[in-house]
């Protein structure tokens, strides 16, 4: 069972991504070929991944604008597509959901609905973290991802 949102503060987070806007159908391909890329620029640069997540930059459309990489103990040089970034800071509407992927489309939904239904509005880009790495012996219902959408 999904826990209920709740509204918490973070702090700014340093990132290493890459962004792109990518057709809805290559979204998985775009997201495994980040990793990779964004990991080897990490292990050059001796920069360490604490957790990898997803950006999405604008609403959702048949072209997603985003960027995909890791959260990072510090910044990293551009290096190829790879660049830093930054998770903002601040209050937050996060919601912790366990399952498979193909159920985040919901949990997003019920996660803006109760935004709205706090009076609140969203102020900014959401992300997923995802807390749980994947494997292919992973039972997709063991996964763990949160998401947060900054909030006014």
């Amino acid at each position: 069972m999904t826990p209920e949102p709740e509204l918490v503060e973070v702090e700014p987070t340093p990132t290493a991504v890459i962004r792109g806007s990518v057709p809805v159908t290559e979204i998985t391909s775009f997201y495994d070929r980040s990793f990779t890329e964004v990991a080897a620029v990490l292990g050059r640069q001796g920069v360490s991944p604490r957790g990898t997540f997803g950006r999405y930059l604008a609403p959702p459309a048949d072209v997603i604008e985003l960027e995909v990489g890791f959260v990072v103990d510090r910044a990293v040089e551009a290096d190829g597509d790879v660049v830093a970034s930054t998770l903002p800071g601040g209050r937050v509407a996060r919601l912790i959901f366990h399952g498979a992927y193909d159920g985040l489309g919901e949990a997003w939904d019920g996660l803006m609905t109760w935004v709205g239904d706090q009076g609140l509005a969203p102020a900014g880009p959401v992300w997923e973290v995802y807390v749980t790495e994947p494997t292919p012996q992973t039972d997709p219902s063991t996964l763990r991802t949160d998401l947060f959408c900054p909030v006014a």
